[in-house]
């Protein structure tokens, strides 16, 4: 009787990630293997990294079979490779994905459980790879391999008691391009007159439109002229993209439908002529306004001729659906809507109301100035009509609020699409004026000027749990951007220093421009304070790194002295404080004998991955680390490391006595 033979023993743990090889001709097949991954989160004293660990699904108490020997656990550099090239799963069924399912819930049942408690379950990020991949004894590993998830944000007070009238000293759309108004053209025209010239450039004379803020008191006005340079700023767009965060934010679906419908993909427009959807999501918030990009080789739709009955119904129902919160003064100037009141559209049930912000992107698509001013007058009159209610007849009844401001009240924090916008316009106003001025520098040394955008800002926000109680501090703060969102989007207290002189002084214009940019929307931002002076000599640096939650440093193009200075700062910090970098400040991702005393012992470290278009200097992505300071595991880590080593000792002095004799 032949005996099959022996089933040939794992090279690996993780052996499952490689294919099975073919048997041999004449061979018979092996007993088959179950094995099964579990993908588990373990609390470490450090609170950071988190580990995936396979084990066999089936009880050793099940099987007849001996255990084989154990063998090498695989190297870190080698499941690194797996962990960067994984292999693409074959798709099934999903009959075959829940009998899988419910196997894999019955296996795990009857697996053992881990000793150790088991916290919230977190997915790996192949992304976000650690220094090392798993932990000896007695060493600790002070690199995770994913970015510690914080705990969720409060929600704080978005709004502001302050009404939005900008103050002396706001530098508006209009200002930025009358300076400039040499590297501007003409966008618009008048269909009717060819030889309109009133849509030309001109040094006092120029086509400007209004547009009205949420905030009480807050309006701005734009030029509507197109930059000769597509990569300079564009007032056209900057309205548009303005206008459709307003709508888009700020009304409910009752008084957004009283302006029509935003170019998205929830709406499909049957124009072909109109612009493309335009996606107001997270992505596109490291991007300033585009150049426009519209066709004028095709004619606007035929706009229907409804009769004077229809156009007269549709004007009522205009004013019918405002009326409840129009003050007498915007009833008054509701004029401006029944001019377009000829571009309603007829249907089986009657006419519908206008679609404004269709006619704002016809406008826009055929270039017709008339057209476009007559549009921004009634959805300006609308914007009012909610800003300012009537007062009611009765003296004893509450007066109405800015509907807007009533929105803000009911945010418990402030949309991305929002901090998107304040966020662009003051820099596009106070910054962009000046980037000749920030390019000047000392090539390939530690003060090469570069910037974080918005998009990576965000995420190290996210991953440092940064809140309104939080202190936030950015050494080497450049013009100010990092800390004023940072206080914007969370309300938290920041602090920003700046040894350049340049960019300090632009900094603070940033920072004033800021403050007003947030009254016109309405919305609350944390204090913000900057100093002009180098971050190794500031007393007030000193002062604050001991009470700060998170300090950034953007430390990309440090030399290594200057790195070298920095770290004694940070045996100030708190316990869980972060440090956020662009390049490590721990040169081992292990703490052992050797380094046991370097001051970078007490951080934890994850590294992050930004994305394409996440930072001035590149458009490729890149590593961020974050710098987590953990005293408690380092003194447990210390203690085990110093216990080993002392055993150490004593066996190899009983060795040594023992030879003697």
């Amino acid at each position: 009787m032949a005996v099959p033979p022996a089933a040939r023993p794992s090279t690996s743990d993780l052996s499952f990630f490689s294919p099975s090889r073919p048997p041999k001709p004449g061979a018979s097949a092996p007993a088959p293997a179950l094995v099964t991954t579990r993908l588990v989160t373990l609390h470490h004293p450090s609170g950071g990294a988190l580990k995936v660990t396979a084990r066999s699904a089936t009880p050793g108490s099940s099987s007849s079979t001996p255990a084989p020997d154990p063998l090498p656990k695989r190297k870190a550099a080698d499941l690194d490779v797996l962990l960067r090239n994984p292999k693409r799963q074959r798709l099934s069924s999903p009959a075959a994905s829940a009998r899988s399912r419910s196997e894999a819930a019955s296996r795990a049942s009857s697996s053992t459980p881990s000793s150790r408690p088991l916290g919230p379950t977190r997915p790996i990020s192949l992304t976000r790879r650690s220094f090392a991949t798993h932990e000896e004894p007695g060493d600790r590993s002070r690199s995770g391999s994913a970015v510690p998830t914080p705990a969720p944000s409060l929600p704080r007070e978005c709004w502001t008691e302050e009404d939005g009238r900008p103050g002396p000293g706001f530098l508006s759309s209009e200002s930025v391009v009358r300076d400039l108004m040499k590297t501007y053209k003409a966008y618009f025209k008048n269909p009717d007159d060819v030889s309109d010239l009133s849509w030309s450039p001109h040094p006092t004379d120029y086509p400007v439109v209004e547009l009205e803020y949420p905030n009480t008191g807050a309006q701005e006005r734009f030029i509507l002229l197109t930059p000769k340079d597509p990569e300079h700023y564009n007032p056209i767009m900057c309205l548009r993209n303005t206008l459709h965060t307003i709508m888009q934010c700020y009304l409910t679906p009752a008084q957004r439908a009283l302006f029509g419908t935003l170019p998205s993909a929830s709406f499909v427009e049957d124009d072909d002529t109109l612009l493309r959807p335009h996606t107001l999501a997270s992505s596109i918030i490291a991007h300033a306004d585009s150049p426009l990009q519209y066709s004028v080789d095709e004619p606007p739709p035929a706009s229907p001729s409804p009769s004077a009955s229809s156009s007269t119904s549709s004007s009522a129902s205009i004013f019918s659906a405002v009326s409840t919160t129009s003050s007498v003064s915007s009833i008054s100037s509701l004029s401006s809507i029944s001019v377009l009141s000829s571009y309603a559209s007829t249907s089986p049930a009657g006419p519908s109301p206008v679609n404004y912000l269709r006619l704002f992107e016809r406008a826009l698509n055929t270039h017709n100035g008339p057209l476009f001013m007559k549009v921004m007058d009634a959805i300006n009159t609308l914007l009012r009509c909610l800003k300012y209610p009537p007062v009611p007849a009765d003296p004893f009844e509450p007066t109405p609020q800015n509907n807007f401001r009533e929105t803000v009240r009911s945010w418990g924090s402030i949309p991305p699409e929002v901090i998107v916008r304040i966020v662009e316009e003051t820099n596009q106003r106070a910054v962009g004026p000046n980037a000749s001025q920030l390019n000047i520098y000392q090539p390939f040394s530690s003060r090469v000027y570069g910037e974080l955008w918005p998009p990576l800002i965000s995420q190290i926000i996210a991953d440092t749990g940064l809140g309104a109680d939080s202190l936030f501090v950015d050494l080497g703060s450049g013009v100010g951007n990092v800390v004023l969102q940072a206080s914007l989007e969370t309300g938290c207290r920041s602090f920003g220093v700046e040894v350049q002189p340049t960019p300090a002084r632009i900094a603070r214009s940033h920072v004033e421009q800021f403050r007003m940019r947030c009254r016109m929307w309405g919305v609350a931002i944390g204090d913000v304070e900057l100093e002009e002076g180098d971050m190794l000599e500031s007393a007030r640096v000193d002062e604050l790194v001991s009470k700060a939650d998170v300090v950034l440093v953007n430390n990309k193009v440090f030399d290594e002295t200057l790195n070298e200075r920095l770290r004694p700062k940070f045996l100030d910090l708190k316990e869980g404080a972060y440090v956020v970098s662009l390049k490590p400040f721990v040169s081992s991702a292990r703490l052992t004998e050797r380094n046991l005393d370097d001051i970078s012992s007490i951080f934890q470290v994850s590294e992050g991955k930004y994305n394409p278009g996440s930072v001035s200097w590149t458009d490729a992505g890149g590593a961020y680390f974050l710098h987590r300071v953990d005293r408690e595991g380092y003194a447990d880590s210390k203690q085990r490391l110093e216990s080993r080593s002392a055993s150490s000792r004593a066996s190899s002095r009983s060795t040594r006595s023992r030879s003697r004799r």
